[in-house]
C-alpha cells in the first residue's frame, strides 16, 4: 500500500515539474490550475518527508534528493504507461492478414516494443513488418503494399488514405560536443564546419532544404549522407553539423558521447509522424494501433529526450486524438 499522500497523479506532477521547472508549464501539461499542480507537490514531499525542489529558484530546480527520487518516478510511469499501451491493442484475432510499415526512427526501442504486442493478438493472422525511410513507406502506401503505415507526414493529402497524427518532432541542429563556446550564438560558434546533409530522396532532407530556402540560408554544399547513422558519426568525428530531429537524435544513442544537440537557431519547425491506413479498410483496428502507438512513443521515445534534453520538453509531445 502506498503511504498517504503518495499518488499516481502526483508522481505526474512532480515529473512534469521538474521537466518544465515552471508551475505553469507543469500545470497546461498535466491540465490542472497551478495552485493544484503546487499543492500535488506539497502533498509528496509530506509524504516522503524530504524536499523535492528548491522552490527558491527560479526555474526551479530539484534537490539532491529530488533528482534520486526522480529516476524512480520515471522508471515506475513509464512501466505503467507501457502496460496501458499493452492494454490500448483491442481483439485482432478477427484479422487473416496485417501489413505494417514504421520509419525507421523507431527501430531501436518502439518497433520491438510493438511486434510483441501486436504479435500477442495476432494469433491466426498472416503479419508482415517492415522498417524504411518515410519517402519509401510513403510510396508503399499508395502502391496498396501496406494496410497500415507510420510515417513523417508530407503534409498533403493521399488519395484513399486516412491519416492519424502521432507526434510532434521538432527540428533540431546538432553539432560536435564541445564546439560551442556559446550557446547564444550558435551558427559564428561553428567555427565554419560544414552542413551535413540528409540525401534530398528521402523526406526528412527535402523538409529540411525546403526550411533553408525559406529562411534564405545557403550553406556549402560538400555532403549528402542517406544513411542517418552515418550522418551522426559524421558530426560526433567533427567533420560537420546537421539538423535533425530528436527521434532522429535518440536513434544515435551510441554516439551522444560526442555530440551535443540546440534549439534550431534559425526559424523553428517540426514535422508530424503520423499513422497512414487505407480510407475503405472499415474496421477499428488503425485507431487502436494509433493510440497505442502514441502511448509506446511517449514512453519509448518522448520521455527519454526530453529527460535527457530537458528544452524539448513541450515542443517533443504527442499529438492526442
Amino acid at each position: 500500500m502506498l503511504m498517504k499522500g503518495l499518488s499516481l497523479r502526483g508522481l505526474e506532477v512532480f515529473e512534469a515539474l521538474a521537466d518544465s521547472g515552471s508551475v505553469a508549464q507543469a500545470a497546461e501539461m498535466t491540465g490542472l490550475s497551478q495552485p493544484a499542480v503546487s499543492q500535488q507537490v506539497r502533498n509528496l514531499e509530506k509524504a516522503l518527508g524530504a524536499e523535492l525542489i528548491d522552490h527558491a529558484r527560479r526555474p526551479m530546480r530539484l534537490t539532491p534528493a529530488g533528482r534520486g527520487f526522480l529516476a524512480r518516478t520515471r522508471a515506475v510511469l513509464s512501466e505503467l504507461r507501457l502496460a496501458q499501451s499493452e492494454l490500448t491493442v483491442m481483439d485482432l484475432t478477427h484479422l487473416s492478414t496485417l501489413s505494417i510499415g514504421l520509419i525507421d526512427d523507431f527501430d531501436n526501442d518502439l518497433t520491438p516494443r510493438l511486434v510483441t504486442i501486436l504479435a500477442d493478438s495476432l494469433t491466426r493472422c498472416r503479419f508482415k513488418l517492415i522498417t524504411a525511410p518515410s519517402h519509401e513507406i510513403s510510396v508503399a502506401m499508395q502502391a496498396r503494399e501496406l494496410h497500415i503505415a507510420v510515417a513523417a507526414s508530407t503534409g498533403e493529402m493521399l488519395p484513399g488514405v486516412l491519416e492519424y497524427p502521432l507526434a510532434r518532432d521538432p527540428f533540431i541542429l546538432v553539432a560536435p560536443r564541445g564546439l560551442i563556446a556559446d550557446a547564444s550564438d550558435l551558427l559564428a560558434g561553428l567555427g565554419g564546419l560544414p552542413l551535413l546533409r540528409y540525401d534530398r530522396e528521402q523526406l526528412i532532407g527535402r523538409q529540411i532544404e525546403a526550411h533553408l530556402a525559406r529562411q534564405k540560408l545557403d550553406f556549402e554544399e560538400r555532403f549528402e549522407i542517406g544513411s542517418h547513422l552515418a550522418l551522426m558519426a559524421m558530426v560526433a568525428r567533427r567533420i560537420g553539423w546537421a539538423v535533425t530531429t530528436p527521434l532522429g537524435y535518440m536513434r544515435a544513442v551510441r554516439f551522444h558521447d560526442d555530440i551535443e544537440a540546440y534549439p534550431l537557431p534559425f526559424g523553428a519547425f517540426v514535422r508530424t509522424i503520423s499513422l497512414f491506413a487505407a480510407a475503405d479498410w472499415a474496421d477499428r483496428v488503425p485507431r487502436d494501433v494509433a493510440r497505442t502507438m502514441r502511448h509506446l512513443v511517449q514512453t519509448q521515445m518522448i520521455d527519454p529526450a526530453t529527460a535527457r534534453l530537458p528544452w524539448l520538453s513541450g515542443e517533443l509531445r504527442v499529438i492526442e486524438d
